[in-house]
């Protein structure tokens, strides 16, 4: 067996191991046309939006299941992870969820319109109101936040146990330095 032969060989099995995707043709069009470039950052974020547009249908699919939308279950979800009674104000809520008071005005509309929240006037300030999960919404957060968790562990079974928590470690370290 020759060098060449060892080498291909060698190629073969890195491909079994690691197939090639959309990505790397990418990266070898701009290889054939920019070698000066270093494209490795390009890989990951091309790789990264891809998983973006294929990640969104799934998770929102497990939400729409349970009548929701996503920013809806955000706001369950903030208030039943706040614990008992379940209550926030929405400036609170607002500010947990990244979203402008208008945003959250709309949302909170829609929640209670299906029963799931509720506005209650604070006893001590007459000027302002907590929202609250009803008992219905109590259970709908919990079937879906079920399913959820269930739906995103699915969607990591690719990885190893250890390479979930390399990719983990990676994306926070990368997360707390954009931020």
């Amino acid at each position: 067996m020759t060098k060449g032969d060892v080498t291909k060989q060698s190629a073969a099995a890195e491909t079994r191991r690691n197939p090639r995707d959309a990505v790397d043709q990418i990266l070898d069009q701009w290889h054939e046309e920019r070698p000066d470039l270093d494209l490795s950052a390009m890989g990951i974020f091309g790789r990264l939006g891809q998983l973006t547009l294929l990640l969104i249908p799934a998770l929102e699919g497990v939400f729409a299941r349970h009548g929701l939308r996503r920013g809806e279950f955000d706001v369950l979800a903030a208030l039943r992870r706040s614990g008992p009674p379940y209550t926030l104000i929405p400036s609170a809520l607002a500010k947990t969820l990244m979203l402008s008071r208008a945003g959250m005005t709309n949302r909170l509309d829609r929640l209670e319109a299906d029963g799931l929240v509720e506005r209650r006037l604070d006893p001590t300030d007459r000027r302002s109101f907590h929202v609250a999960l009803t008992g219905r919404g109590h259970r709908v957060v919990d079937a879906a936040v079920t399913d959820h968790a269930a739906n995103e562990s699915r969607l990591l079974s690719a990885l190893t146990p250890d390479e979930r928590e390399t990719l983990d470690h990676a994306l926070r370290t990368l997360l707390q330095a954009i931020e």
